[in-house]
């Protein structure tokens, strides 16, 4: 077996590749002959030492994987050895074998490729609690995607296309065209413009429907001042805490001390609604999640999206990876292959 371990609090050269025994499955589990890995941003957080979720370091990170299934642990059902599988994984993902409790693990199409396959799960599921089951976006609702062209973002568009929702979505200039291409109704260049003052100018001031958040720190309260009447305000993220490839304390207390603070009085005056959404706390959840897995393979087959995937890089090439996302290099998913 060959996994990927983040040595310790650092920068992308920290992430070291090593070899050990293959782990056998326990009761309840399966084990998975990777083919393909996703990489997510909070494997960045993770590396730089400031993601709570993360184990004690050393640890080898990776929520999501694709391979094939070469051992069954004792009570799995409905799996044998030999299915192509998509799987969650609570860490660890960065392996060329895991094992994964049956709970975590969706069959794949036959015709979904690996890549597509490790594309999914975190992503895909993650967009899909936030904008069908908690932000209850309808066709015609006007939503705010920041970070566009990352792998979150595009899965967002995607479900917003698939919805019916107008979209405005953030993202450096040379990717608007490509987004523009995929469905976003408006592109956004964060970099140039003040993206509160532009989603106001093209909403005629009336602001958006709902706000999907992975920046966290002074964006909180911009993106809380976006929200029309019924507004929602989704969290998922703080990756201004990231302010460079070494850990800043400094700037994760920056951030922290920005915590907005909404008292219920004040989101019922202002008929508003801000949620909270961490896939990484719904381990305990698997069956919840399984029927929100089976509308997405459902939209998948009936070729409604595909995950765009931009970039792949060997274990070998773990820590180009993570300075190409810390570059913001990427349009789409990045992913690892054994």
């Amino acid at each position: 077996m060959q996994q990927i371990w983040i040595q310790k609090a650092g920068p992308p050269e920290v992430l070291k590749v090593q070899d050990g025994p293959d782990p056998i499955p326990r009761s309840g589990e399966v084990r998975i002959r990777v083919e393909a890995a996703g990489v997510n941003f909070a494997d960045i957080l993770g590396r730089l030492g400031i993601y709570p979720d993360a184990p004690r370091l050393p640890y080898v990170p990776g929520y999501e994987v694709s391979g094939k299934i070469d051992l069954l642990g004792q009570g799995v059902p409905d799996f044998r050895e030999g299915d192509a599988v998509s799987a969650l994984t609570r860490f660890g993902g960065y392996s060329n074998v895991v094992c994964v409790p049956y709970r975590q693990v969706y069959k794949r199409l036959d015709w979904m490729s690996a890549q597509d396959g490790a594309a999914i799960p975190l992503t895909y599921l993650t967009v899909y609690m936030m904008l069908v089951v908690m932000g209850s976006v309808r066709a015609g609702d006007k939503v705010l995607i920041h970070g566009a062209a990352g792998g979150v973002g595009l899965a967002a568009l995607d479900l917003c296309r698939i919805l019916g929702a107008e979209t405005f979505g953030t993202a450096s200039p040379e990717k608007h065209d490509f987004l523009l291409s995929q469905g976003l109704s408006h592109a956004i260049d964060y970099r140039n413009q003040d993206y509160e003052r532009a989603v106001m100018n093209l909403t005629g001031g009336k602001g958006v429907h709902v706000v999907l958040d992975p920046l966290g720190g002074v964006h909180w309260p911009k993106n809380y001042r976006l929200l029309m009447p019924s507004g929602r305000l989704i969290h998922f993220g703080a990756s201004s805490l990231a302010t460079g490839k070494r850990r800043s304390l400094w700037s994760v207390f920056r951030g922290m001390v920005m915590l907005p603070f909404y008292t219920p009085l004040k989101l019922m005056n202002d008929n508003k609604a801000v949620i909270g959404v961490n896939l990484g706390h719904m381990w305990e959840q698997a069956e919840m999640m399984r029927p929100w897995m089976k509308q997405i393979i459902a939209w998948y087959d009936e070729a409604l999206f595909r995950p765009k995937i931009d970039r792949t890089f060997s274990f070998a090439e773990a820590a180009a990876a993570h300075h190409y996302m810390q570059d913001r290099k990427n349009i789409g998913k990045v992913l690892l292959l054994p």
